[in-house]
């Protein structure tokens, strides 16, 4: 080994021993749990240059070292040997989705399943409105002058308008409204719509099949594109409170804080590229809130498509190898999922 490389391999070995018993290491420990090949004095001297680098710091007088920021964000750039997921634990993740009945299912169960795993807050986005199409749009007569408008995406989702129309429909009107718009509108982006949806108001001939499908048309906006809210679920907040003394600063309220954000945990979980994993370590974080926190999120989708995100936020002293596994396993289940439905 240069000298170098046995340096990061104590700086591996300080990660993983902290994380495991939330204990300051000092260098005799090192030596007794790792073959590093090296006496407890060389090693003493190691740390006090991984020390003056930034790497790890002395929580106090007398004790150990701990990883700083910067200490962790190179183990998972350099060290980290992503652990894959034993055949048990995939098998567990498939049957704990296997059952799920619908879109609201997979998401719960999916948040659920993370907290789990992971032992960390879950956080799980439903599938963007903005990055999902159009699957069906049912016209549904609630009274004479009343329509239910119900909407179904490609990835599950469910939205729902009342229709308040400017006269009596008659159900061949109804019939054809509903056969209107789906010809127009099934299988387009929901970002796409806005010109069909007018274009749909433009080619009705007759003034009073215009105003109708111009009433119609107003909500069709509102519901394909002007609902710009997100919605998340959110689950395992009681294990922030499983960490040692060191954790978060010492104190879990801006963290709580930050968490009853959902502009905060859509940015936390939002905007990732297929297939890709992001680690946010501690100062990292753009969140004030979340600065002795760590954030590993993923995108979600079928195929490469990205329609939502998913992730866990903990201690910066994680598990980073197991986290990023779990969190990696998950996204491409759902993904499969939503393909396969």
């Amino acid at each position: 080994m240069s000298l170098d490389d046995r340096k990061l391999e104590v700086l591996r070995a300080i990660v993983e021993d902290y994380v495991e018993t939330q204990e300051p290491v000092g260098s005799k420990a090192l030596v007794d749990r790792h073959k590093l090949g090296v006496s407890p004095a060389t090693v003493r001297n190691d740390m006090a240059v991984l020390e003056e680098e930034g790497y790890i710091r002395q929580p106090h007088t007398s004790a150990g070292r701990v990883p700083t920021d910067a200490g962790y964000r190179l183990f998972v750039d350099r060290l980290t040997r992503i652990k894959p997921l034993s055949p048990a634990e995939r098998r567990a993740i498939e049957r704990f989705m296997i059952g799920a009945v619908d879109l609201d299912d997979v998401v719960h169960r999916t948040v659920r399943l993370l907290a789990q795993l992971t032992r960390q807050v879950a956080v799980v986005q439903y599938p963007s409105l903005s990055r999902s199409s159009v699957r069906h749009l049912e016209l549904v007569p609630i009274s004479t002058t009343r329509l239910m408008l119900v909407m179904i995406t490609d990835t599950g989702r469910v939205e729902q308008r009342l229709v308040e129309m400017p006269g009596p429909v008659p159900d061949r009107d109804v019939w054809d409204l509903r056969r209107r718009v789906n010809e127009k509108l099934s299988g387009q982006r929901l970002a796409d719509t806005p010109p069909l949806v007018q274009r749909l108001v433009d080619e009705c001939d007759e003034p009073e099949r215009r105003a109708t499908m111009a009433c119609l048309a107003s909500v069709l906006l509102e519901t394909l594109v002007e609902r710009s809210e997100e919605r998340l679920a959110l689950a395992g907040t009681a294990n922030l409170t499983r960490g040692g003394v060191l954790d978060f600063q010492g104190t879990l309220r801006p963290v709580l804080e930050a968490l009853e954000e959902e502009v905060i945990l859509l940015k936390l979980i939002g905007d990732l590229e297929p297939r890709t994993t992001r680690v946010r370590i501690g100062d990292e974080n753009e969140i004030d809130n979340l600065r002795s926190a760590s954030v590993v999120s993923s995108g979600y989708g079928p195929g490469t498509t990205i329609v939502g995100g998913l992730g866990v936020l903990g201690p910066t002293r994680m598990d980073y190898p197991g986290t990023i596994a779990t969190v990696r396993a998950v996204a491409r289940y759902v993904g499969d999922l939503l393909a396969q439905n």
